[in-house]
């Protein structure tokens, strides 16, 4: 089995949005390990980029947090989409399919005159 990758620059941010808009609040070890899953196990959440993220995302006013217990009865933040979060992932989501779209041009067969 091959070594997971790390999560693609710039991608960390819609999954982390649409990992809440599906599953609700969540602590960050399971935003992490959703993220694992949904891949396949073939990305690797590094704790170093995530929590910043989630950090950023909070003062962008796209989550918000609040402290809680865990299924394992230890105090963890839960992190939440906020309505503008809900809009942001629509958003991103719409400049991701186009981006995709347009990578996909590239590596699609060249037609011939």
């Amino acid at each position: 089995m091959g070594e997971k990758a790390d999560v693609w620059q710039g991608t960390l941010s819609l999954m982390v949005l649409k990992t809440l808009e599906v599953l609700g609040p969540l602590h960050g070890y399971g935003i992490a390990r959703r993220i694992e899953q949904t891949s396949g196990n073939l990305l690797s959440v590094n704790y170093g980029t995530l929590y910043p993220a989630l950090l950023k995302l909070e003062q962008e006013g796209y989550i918000a947090s609040a402290w809680g217990v865990s299924d394992k009865n230890r105090k963890a933040k839960y992190y939440r989409l906020t309505r503008a979060g809900r809009k942001q992932v629509q958003k991103e989501t719409r400049e991701w399919e186009q981006a995709t779209g347009i990578v996909a041009r590239f590596l699609a067969p060249a037609e011939r005159p």
